[in-house]
């Protein structure tokens, strides 16, 4: 993942342009739509033809600009445009085989967004009521039973045309396979149908099921046919025109016999440069047409691209990525998935999983300290190690001393040698991530944050302005947000986080009892405003704390580029005092005893509150901290104390859970935002927004949290005592006598 982050933050876009025109034989309802391929011979470029940094990698092609495809364009409006070849050649398309592990994972991500981990829970859960077989495989062979099965239904459901005269039989190609079990399919000898379910499966359990159930039948069908046609356009333009000739070309395919495409078809991953294979594969119908035929020009219109950078990973691309390099079992890919993100290693971005900053570093401390371990071959060889151990044709014991003294045989480094230097990591250097232009990201204890240690304009080399004058800048550090990906972190991007870091704010005025200005700022955890205190004020005395400078945050209905200074002032005031209230008390020897207790405005964590004593209520509204009044705070106080905290208005609505059929919300908790339905509470990862949060992930939270199981808190320990002869004296207990309060009201 750290890899894949490293060559998007390489990559440099290349921008390019073609042109694209709707033409037709005889009418508008026969249209289609060309693409421009060559000028005056030579092809045009298009995005693979541009390597990661921006250069075309092939010097014989066209290079179009905007201008250049502009007037291309304009001059195809009018040119004579006519059919110079067409070419017609079968199609034909055959079934994926029945699913393995890690292609139920990258399927149930595709189609249904579900984890790797969350796939596996619901499987779990099919498995253990006896709808589908073992889901932890590698193998993709079918039993005759179900190979039987499997085409009987197909024959049934679609007719006998859709089932090839012999079985289907797939063999499994990746290495290390150990296909110890068949491949993933409904159970038993007759397969039941997603309708037979229906009643019995709801949810990601249903959804599994059918998707398992539509694979397996499809894997035993007949392929799909048809043809696909390409036809070529040639068109002069004239000698003022951008170029003489041009071609453009178009391609369609026509399926004229579905196969296993009636029952299934495979999703499909992002790929970086795939519109001329989806043209290609998309069904598309063109006009009959033949060489020589003249096309009328509806419309040609230049468009401009740029190249895109290699996609993030997802869920299945890298469980895929995993099983290709010969990393992980079956029994594995969704928890090495879910360790790391649980460690903070990884967060979801949609569905693409982003590293963080503390990625960047182990990936790093790993790549320089412990090369061998971390090398892709060395993982495969270990897998392999393992299943030789398991089949019986290796020792263990022998291989675990091999694996942590070394071999001798072929002088290899055991893991003993490479943890003898662990005192010898320079923790900062492997912390620090260079990001260029004299920009440094450093992870440290409370995070990752962006540091300038060359400002502009300084030669790194000599510290020295560009200009030849001497400099003495303190290094900028600000920190970084978990919305900016690593990708996104440019030279620009880091010094605008540092200057907005380092703004002192927009002053509002000064304090008329004070004189102190006051500011209004943005800072890590939203906008506030502060006043600005003198040095000498600033600067502790012997023996005494520091002074701090008063602090409101803004409401949340308030804008940092509007706020005044009687606005700042105000929120500077809190908290404010409502009135006082004159409580009588009764002591044990039943004196009574008067108290005056302050009824506060307070504005906290969880929103708005009052507070009399240690009797805090909640306010509705953050306006209510300046008007409220004492006898509108009495008649709150008057109600029954509610138990826990008000329900605040939830942060988002998500819709309706697929599981429970109960709304969905995104609320803020004392431990953080999270996902309920009224049932199921499930904690927001880290890199989840409860803005940006999808009905998807919400559903996805909740379907992990259930699957859990409730949580269950272990009891203390009984403490045990040791016994002796001499017995404890009984302590004696004075009741001691409640105190009734009697409340008078005093106005501030």
């Amino acid at each position: 993942v750290v890899e894949r982050e490293r060559e998007r933050m390489a990559f440099r876009a290349a921008s390019y342009w073609d042109v694209t025109a709707d033409v037709t034989p005889d009418s508008p309802a026969s249209q289609f739509t060309p693409r421009l391929t060559s000028i005056d011979g030579q092809r045009v470029a298009t995005g693979r033809d541009f390597a990661d940094d921006g250069t075309l990698t092939n010097d014989k092609v066209v290079h179009l600009d905007q201008d250049r495809a502009t007037g291309i364009a304009y001059a195809t409006r009018a040119a004579d445009v006519a059919v110079t070849s067409v070419s017609e050649k079968p199609y034909r398309r055959s079934p994926a085989a029945p699913f393995i592990t890690s292609t139920l994972q990258q399927e149930a991500s595709r189609k249904l967004r579900l984890s790797s981990k969350n796939a596996m829970r619901v499987a779990q859960r099919l498995y253990e009521g006896g709808y589908i077989t073992y889901m932890r495989t590698d193998s993709t062979t079918l039993s005759e039973s179900a190979i039987t099965a499997a085409r009987q239904q197909a024959r049934d459901l679609y007719g006998a045309e859709y089932v090839p005269d012999s079985p289907r039989r797939y063999a499994k190609k990746a290495k290390g396979a150990q296909e110890a079990h068949e491949a993933i399919r409904p159970a038993g000898d007759r397969f039941r149908t997603p309708a037979q379910v229906a009643g019995e499966l709801r949810g990601d359990e249903f959804a599994l099921y059918e998707l398992i159930w539509k694979r397996t039948i499809a894997s035993q069908m007949a392929d799909a046919r048809g043809s696909t046609a390409t036809v070529k356009l040639g068109a002069t333009l004239g000698a003022e025109a951008p170029a003489e000739t041009v071609e453009y070309s178009a391609s369609g395919t026509v399926i004229t016999f579905r196969g296993f495409l009636a029952a299934y078809e495979e999703g499909r991953d992002e790929r970086r440069t795939t519109r001329k294979k989806d043209e290609a594969e998309q069904e598309r119908r063109l006009p009959k047409l033949s060489e020589g035929v003249a096309l009328e020009v509806l419309r040609a219109d230049a468009e401009g691209h740029e190249t895109s950078p290699p996609p993030r990973y997802t869920e299945a691309t890298l469980v895929k990525a995993m099983e290709e390099r010969g990393i992980g079992r079956p029994s594995t890919y969704a928890s090495t998935i879910g360790t790391i993100q649980d460690r903070g290693y990884v967060r979801t971005q949609g569905s693409a999983l982003v590293p963080t900053w503390l990625a960047f570093a182990v990936t790093r401390l790993l790549e320089v300290h412990f090369t061998h371990l971390v090398d892709y071959d060395f993982t495969a060889t270990m897998e392999g190690g393992l299943d030789a151990i398991a089949a019986g044709q290796e020792q263990r014991v022998e291989w675990l001393q091999r694996f942590y003294f070394g071999d001798e045989a072929t002088s290899g480094e055991g893991l003993r040698d490479l943890v003898d230097d662990l005192g010898d990591i320079d923790a900062r250097a492997i912390s620090t991530i260079e990001i260029g232009d004299g920009i440094v990201v450093r992870v440290g204890r409370y995070g990752p944050y962006v540091e300038e240690v060359t400002p502009a304009g300084v030669d790194p080399a000599t510290g020295e302005m560009t200009d030849g004058a001497a400099t003495d800048v303190a290094p900028k550090r600000a920190t970084i947000g978990d919305d900016i990906a690593p990708d996104e972190l440019t030279p620009e991007k880091a010094r605008e986080i540092l200057a907005a870091a380092a703004d002192d704010g927009r002053v509002l005025g000064q304090d008329p009892a004070t004189g102190y200005d006051i500011v209004a700022k943005a800072g890590r955890y939203g906008p506030y405003v502060t006043e600005v205190l003198p040095e000498s004020d600033e600067a502790p005395k012997r023996g005494k704390a520091k002074v701090k400078p008063r602090t409101a945050s803004l409401f949340k209905d308030m804008d940092l580029a509007t706020i005044d200074l009687d606005t700042a002032l105000r929120l500077m005031s809190l908290p404010r005092v409502v009135g006082t209230v004159s409580e009588t008390s009764t002591d044990a020897e039943g004196n009574e005893k008067q108290t005056e207790v302050e009824i506060t405005a307070q504005n906290g964590r969880y929103g708005p509150y009052l507070k009399k004593g240690t009797d805090s209520r909640s306010l509705t509204s953050e306006t209510q901290l300046f008007d409220i009044t004492l006898e509108e705070a009495l008649a709150i106080y008057a109600q029954p104390k509610q138990r826990g905290r008000a329900a605040a208005a939830p942060l988002k609505e998500l819709g309706n859970d697929p599981v429970s059929g109960k709304p969905m919300v995104v609320k803020d908790g004392r431990f953080g935002p999270y996902v309920t339905d009224g049932e199921t509470n499930a904690t927001l990862r880290k890199g989840d927004e409860p803005e940006s949060i999808t009905p998807e992930r919400g559903a996805e939270l909740l379907a992990e949290k259930r699957a859990k199981g409730p949580t269950t808190r272990k009891r203390a320990a009984k403490k045990t005592t040791r016994k002796t002869a001499k017995k404890a004296t009984p302590r004696k207990s004075t009741a001691k006598k409640s105190t009734a309060k009697k409340s008078t009201t005093k106005k501030a």
